[in-house]
């Protein structure tokens, strides 16, 4: 891929490439993606049975900190929803509904948010 450039592929073969450089995102970059990602479906799926958004956006932000240990993680994450629906009584319903998904998406719903929340065990290894 080169320097810097890196590839994660699934099983089904599916891909992303990430890493440092023009047009990649860094690992970090994907972790706020994959937060907002799974909150924006949480709240896509059900208000679209309602009506069909127009726009939908998640802003993703965190901040970068050093622990006393000397390693470096992600607090105080936050997401901001702007979504919009068209008029009429559909929209309406749907926009309704917005606030409570965003909070069953972070309380309940969405396993990215909820694993990067709760103390996740990581365990490493070095295949031969």
């Amino acid at each position: 891929m080169g320097l810097r450039h890196y590839r994660a592929t699934n099983a089904a073969g599916d891909s992303v490439d990430f890493g440092q450089g023009e047009g990649l995102l860094t690992p970090v970059e994907l972790l706020l993606a994959a937060v907002a990602g799974c909150s924006a479906v949480d709240v896509d799926v059900v208000s679209s049975r309602r009506a069909e958004p127009e726009e939908l956006r998640v802003r993703a932000s965190g901040l970068k900190v050093t622990d006393e240990g000397g390693g470096s993680r992600l607090d105080d994450v936050e997401l901001s929803f702007s979504v919009r629906f068209p008029e009429g009584s559909a929209g309406e319903k749907a926009r309704a509904m917005v606030p409570r998904l965003v909070e069953l998406s972070q309380t309940k719903d969405c396993t990215v948010s909820r694993t990067v929340e709760h103390p996740t065990s990581v365990t490493m290894s070095v295949e031969d």
